[in-house]
């Protein structure tokens, strides 16, 4: 396993097509758009190697039999999948944000492992197989894999090959012996410029004649003819500034978009080539996962919350028991996302592949509570903090100073 700069120099030495405000940036790992997301995922890498969090965020591989990093694993029980969750609550509380450039690749890679499985019974492909060896490799690098899943798709009443623009989904162009050639775009994507490969899921489920849609595979984010365009977010202009105002210190995950103009993939890191009905399966065993163990990051981001919320209550002057009904029902939120990811997670099932997948129910009802309760939390930590820090209305550091 790799030590935090073990990580960033991987980072250093791959080639650089990572641009923001129309700039090429040079090093990832310094420059101020993107160095606090590098900073959030080396968190990973340094709590790994502690005595107290080594259980949580390395086991042991189905593979090698070798400590691996968690999030390079093939979640294969009950427990798994609840460390999962809990990995991810401990995560936002020692980051205070996402650290998308490994969980979401985790969740991919664990959705293709069972795909593959379904795809070789079906069509006697020997995509699972490619998984094994794939996974095998990227576990003994210890590498970071985002995971790309959405795509721009143009106008939702219309499937793709009817859009004005092919290119809104990504697809194959080209089929050869020895691999394929992708053209188009994943958008939204968390966390890539820390990640050292890019797993793509295909979009959503698929028809027959929209199968040069149903694609997905694994590529290293340097590859060529890939370029990634960071999606700017609120008051991103001060990551370039310095002093205690910057939004975070460590931290602070970022989006991007990622084209693809005309990319070729290997055949042995192509997991899904035009197998148009397992598409949504494979979106719907990520989807499982993923909404069940984002009840833990929302929990997870809803503890920084609370405790904010205390130290401002602090800091003005008042004791927390002025403000107590309102922590206690943002821990409330807290704890019922949080809870709803474990219920997913202990009433799933073992996959023939022997992947753990989630409750499908379950973890579609925590989706819609990550998607309202972390809201009402801020509103309640914005009553709590006072106007000025519900409206930002604070002088620069410069200016303090």
């Amino acid at each position: 396993m790799r030590t935090p700069e073990e990580y960033k120099e991987s980072l250093r030495r791959m080639r650089k097509n990572v641009y923001k405000f129309g700039e090429l940036i040079d090093d990832v790992t310094t420059h101020p758009a993107t160095r606090r997301t590098i900073e959030g995922h080396a968190k990973i890498f340094e709590l790994a190697m502690t005595d107290e969090y080594r259980d949580l965020l390395t086991t042991r591989s189905h593979l090698t039999g070798e400590t691996i990093s968690r999030y390079l694993s093939v979640v294969g029980s009950e427990e798994d999948m609840i460390k999962n969750v809990k990995m991810k609550r401990l995560m936002f509380n020692m980051t205070g944000t996402c650290t998308g450039g490994r969980c979401v690749g985790f969740t991919a890679l664990n959705a293709m492992w069972a795909a593959t499985y379904d795809i070789d019974q079906e069509h006697g492909t020997d995509y699972h197989e490619r998984m094994k060896k794939w996974l095998t490799e990227a576990q003994k690098k210890d590498i970071t894999i985002a995971g790309a899943l959405t795509d721009p798709k143009g106008s939702r009443t219309l499937p793709p090959h009817l859009q004005d623009d092919p290119d809104l989904s990504l697809h194959i162009v080209e089929r050869r012996d020895d691999g394929i050639v992708v053209r188009g775009a994943k958008v939204m994507i968390a966390g890539v410029v820390a990640a050292n490969e890019i797993f793509v899921l295909p979009g959503t489920g698929y028809r027959e004649e929209d199968a040069d849609y149903a694609v997905s595979f694994v590529i290293p984010r340097d590859a060529d003819n890939i370029t990634v365009v960071e999606a700017r977010h609120p008051s991103d202009r001060r990551d370039e500034e310095e002093g205690w105002d910057n939004p975070v210190e460590f931290g602070g995950i970022t989006q991007g978009y990622i084209l693809f103009d005309d990319v070729f993939i290997p055949a042995e890191r192509v997991f899904m080539a035009g197998e148009f009905g397992y598409s949504l399966k494979a979106v719907m065993n990520f989807i499982s996962s993923y909404r069940s163990a984002i009840g833990g990051c929302v929990a997870g981001q809803g503890d920084v919350m609370v405790g904010a919320s205390a130290l401002i209550a602090r800091a003005n002057g008042l004791h927390e028991k002025v403000f107590r009904d309102k922590l206690v029902q943002m821990m409330i939120n807290n704890e019922t996302t949080f809870g709803m990811g474990i219920a997913a997670s202990a009433l799933g099932r073992r996959h023939p592949s022997g992947a753990w997948i989630p409750d499908a129910l379950l973890s579609n009802v925590n989706k819609v509570h990550v998607g309202t309760l972390p809201y009402e939390t801020k509103r309640l930590a914005q009553d709590i903090a006072g106007g000025i820090a519900e409206t930002g209305c604070v002088p620069s550091y410069k200016d303090l100073k």
